[in-house]
């Protein structure tokens, strides 16, 4: 899943920064104060998650079936939190655990100190990931330090109730006739926050800035690791998302604080970018609440939110079975399983063809066909955004940026002299 790097990010620790503070002494592993091993043999491995990733069913399944290894899951809210974490135990040299998500967006900056993690290459494995996926999670050694998890091809969400109070259309083939382009997309949201008032037309300035960007192909850095964010298709992304919020498209909440989770339940806003893993989200937090749907389109084309991947820390004690903990979660059969718990679109070729997968409906999305939309939205990828070591300190800066528009303590264009200021500083 992604998710989702936010605002909130500390731009005086940078990924670089912290990973680059690592010891190289000899490590304790596991997550906790043991070493994972009990006195009847058996061992526990731990895998740090973030938001919902779909395992808990999947981790029963593997303890019911295994008496030697079992898997417990150490999960946090966001990814902002499990960063926080891998960085400080990183540079600690101990206390991860056995397996630990890393979110996409982050794997560049984990590549360039990939020595603290174990080379999970596996011949048996090849041709297993998408191969821009298997690309993303292997270094310039050819050492594959991540396994794919998910990817996250972008539909839009949307409230069929609200949509119907605004006098537009609900059906899903025909709000996805709304939303052909960006501007299509604005226009809509125009029309509704008229006849709806104090309601968004979308969740957060910041979301929707990340869903935009997905469709960039250099938004922050060029091909060669250059930061250049002084370039037009950044800066058009900055002015469309700073201009809508003056229009009151926008909430102004920062995505993934309790003020937007609280938005669900307070009928916030109608529409959202929605890759798969979202989905679960959504579900999560709209308890008892109806009307939720997802068009089969995204403004301008196809795009790539998020995804993650599982690593290994080579600090940890048992390596070899967490090796083999990965790779079962990661398999096609087990990816299958993932989306239809939380919709987290698979990144293996043979889970995305599977009927599990293509043929999946979800009951709560008014019984919207997810398998084949996710899979529509999946082949209209025709991006991907370049992202080096510094991306995910880029785009935290850069959210944070929208975050002082939203809040009003800065006006668009002191904001973004405060970014420009931001990035320098990274180095």
């Amino acid at each position: 899943m992604q998710t989702p790097n936010t605002g909130r990010a500390r731009l005086a620790s940078s990924a670089v920064m912290a990973l680059a503070l690592m010891t190289t002494a000899a490590a304790c592993g596991g997550g906790d104060d043991s070493d994972g091993s009990s006195a009847d043999g058996t061992t526990t491995i731990t895998v740090a998650t973030f938001n919902e990733f779909g395992y808990e069913d999947l981790i029963d399944e593997w303890n019911a079936a295994n008496d030697d290894i079992k898997i417990k899951q150490v999960k946090v809210g966001t990814w902002d939190d499990a960063k926080a974490n891998l960085y400080t135990k990183l540079a600690a040299g101990s206390g991860l655990s056995d397996i630990e998500a890393i979110e996409g967006d982050a794997m560049p900056a984990i590549m360039a100190e990939s020595d603290a993690f174990v080379d999970l290459t596996d011949p048996e494995l090849d041709g297993r990931w998408l191969d821009w996926k298997a690309a993303a999670g292997t270094n310039a050694d050819g050492q594959m330090i991540g396994y794919g998890t998910d990817v996250g091809p972008e539909g839009i969400c949307y409230r069929a109730d609200l949509f119907a109070k605004a006098g537009l259309p609900t059906d899903r083939d025909e709000v996805a006739a709304l939303m052909g382009t960006w501007d299509d997309y604005f226009a809509t949201g125009d029309r509704f926050v008229k006849a709806v008032p104090g309601t968004a037309w979308y969740d957060s300035s910041g979301g929707l800035a990340q869903a935009m960007l997905n469709q960039v192909a250099n938004p922050f850095e060029t091909d060669d690791e250059t930061v250049d964010v002084d370039n037009p298709e950044l800066e058009a992304v900055y002015a469309t998302v700073t201009d809508n919020v003056e229009r009151g498209l926008s909430s102004k909440i920062p995505q993934w604080s309790d003020d937007w989770t609280a938005q669900f339940q307070d009928d916030g806003f109608a529409t959202m970018a929605c890759p798969g893993w979202m989905m679960g989200i959504v579900e999560g937090n709209s308890e008892g609440v109806d009307g939720w749907d997802i068009a089969n389109v995204f403004p301008g084309g196809g795009g790539n939110w998020g995804g993650s991947f599982l690593t290994v820390p080579a600090q940890g004690d048992h390596i070899d079975e967490a090796k083999e903990v990965a790779a079962w979660l990661t398999a096609p059969e087990q990816q299958a399983k993932a989306f239809a718990a939380v919709g987290a679109f698979p990144s293996q070729v043979e889970a995305q063809d599977s009927p599990e997968v293509n043929q999946a409906v979800n009951p709560f999305f008014n019984d919207a066909p997810i398998g084949e939309i996710t899979a529509e939205r999946a082949a209209a990828i025709t991006v991907q955004p370049f992202k080096g070591p510094k991306y995910s300190d880029i785009l935290a800066a850069f959210q944070a940026a929208i975050l002082r528009v939203d809040d009003g303590s800065q006006d668009p264009d002191e904001s973004w002299d405060q970014f420009m200021t931001d990035v320098d500083a990274l180095g």
